[in-house]
């Protein structure tokens, strides 16, 4: 028996009706092209995997998101795919195997067991890009620099970046001794930015002085351009690998800006968004108009060992349906030509309607016993006879 209320879906699972259907492809198009044009060849992972492909890496983060089953012929443990990330990471590492940097894009549907807190959603549509092969900070610039194309394609004003490097908490953590334990504890802490808790543990911990005061000052560590020249103070006794850090995010944002003069920038030395998997850099644009943000990445070395070659990476996401419904008021759509041909048993009216959809054209033919007009199903034009011949005549020159 059907259940009363067979048309509901599932909390966070969502469709996509005709008009935002069309808005959205015209988008995704829009986008892909774009990536097309900075050299970003389009890829398509499969939607369901092994379980360990896709929390590798990256993954890993992503292990209490992805749903999991069993498949019923190997017996092995599938997942469906929460982060496309991981398996682009494996076609460059596995199937591309190329000596020179890979840009690959991609975007299709992705699936999470929890949604997120404000978006609610449970299948965003994923689209984004990486580059691999190549360890500098050029290529960290060069995908900031596609998001932020990407963003402008979308019509979203003011949008804001944010900096910040895991790298400066990975090198303290290592030069001032901690644990695992210890090292993962500061890490919820920090991420909280729960200052007490942050007192506490350093009070608690047995290491140098030196290092609980760079602990305890990194949630500091936030704001414009001065927080770079505030961070060497503060850091001025940690290694050269902090030093580094902080010099290759300074000369990130000053490219930046000279390519984006109006582009607001700020760094967070205290924001360490997947810190499990993230080597470098880490980046999210924000808007004022959202509470969260509206794309990220970062630079992710060696996702690519488990599948044969350790090569460096950098990239980034977004959901492209959150993009689509930020920037629908300036995102302008094309009217498509739809052509209304009526239901006949007539040889030469049936090749006529061939000839237009191979030429390109949109028809929609009448089905019998149906009562719908052209005006019904939107269409700007009819297929009428005129003599021995059918000429498609637009609708406003017949009313």
């Amino acid at each position: 028996m059907q259940q009363k209320d067979s048309w509901l879906l599932p909390d966070g699972i969502d469709e996509v009706l005709p008009e935002e259907a069309k808005h959205l492809e015209s988008l995704r198009s829009k986008i892909l092209g774009t990536f097309a044009c900075w050299g970003y060849e389009f890829v398509i992972p499969p939607f369901i995997d092994y379980l360990d492909s896709l929390l590798t890496g990256s993954g890993h983060d992503l292990e209490l998101q992805t749903f999991k089953l069993t498949d019923q012929i190997s017996g092995e443990m599938l997942g469906i795919r929460a982060d496309m990330t991981p398996q682009v990471a494996r076609i460059d590492a596995h199937n591309i195997n190329a000596d020179w940097p890979t840009r690959l894009c991609y975007t299709g549907t992705v699936l999470h067991t929890k949604g997120d807190p404000l978006e609610k959603t449970r299948s965003p549509m994923q689209i984004g890009a990486e580059l691999y092969g190549h360890a500098g900070k050029e290529s960290d610039v060069e995908v900031i620099s596609l998001m932020l194309e990407m963003l402008a394609i979308t019509g979203l004003l003011d949008v804001h970046l944010d900096l910040g490097h895991v790298g400066i908490y990975r090198a303290l953590s290592k030069q001032a001794g901690l644990n695992d334990a210890q090292e993962a504890e500061l890490f919820d802490v920090l991420q909280r930015k729960a200052r007490p808790e942050l007192e506490e543990l350093m009070a608690g911990y047995n290491i140098d002085a030196q290092f609980k005061t760079m602990f305890s000052k990194l949630p500091e560590l936030n704001g414009g351009k001065d927080v770079i020249a505030k961070a060497r103070a503060v850091l001025m006794t940690a290694n050269a690998e902090v030093k580094q850090a902080l010099a290759d995010l300074e000369a990130i944002a000053e490219k930046l800006t000279s390519s984006f003069p109006s582009l607001p920038v700020s760094f967070d030395l205290a924001e360490l968004r997947g810190y499990h998997y993230h080597t470098g850099i880490v980046f999210a644009a924000f808007v004022p108009s959202v509470g969260r943000e509206i794309a990220r990445g970062g630079r992710y070395d060696n996702i690519g060992a488990i599948f044969g070659r350790a090569r460096p990476a950098t990239g980034f996401s977004a959901d492209l349906k959150v993009l689509a419904a930020l920037g629908k008021v300036t995102f302008k759509i094309e009217t498509r030509t739809l052509i209304f041909a009526p239901y006949l048993d007539d040889v030469t009216l049936s090749q006529k309607i061939r000839d237009l959809r191979a030429e390109g054209l949109a028809v929609v033919q009448q089905l019998p016993g149906q009562v719908v007009t052209a005006q019904n199903l939107k269409c700007t034009s009819v297929l009428e006879q005129d003599n021995q011949n059918w000429v498609v005549r637009p609708l406003a020159s017949l009313e």
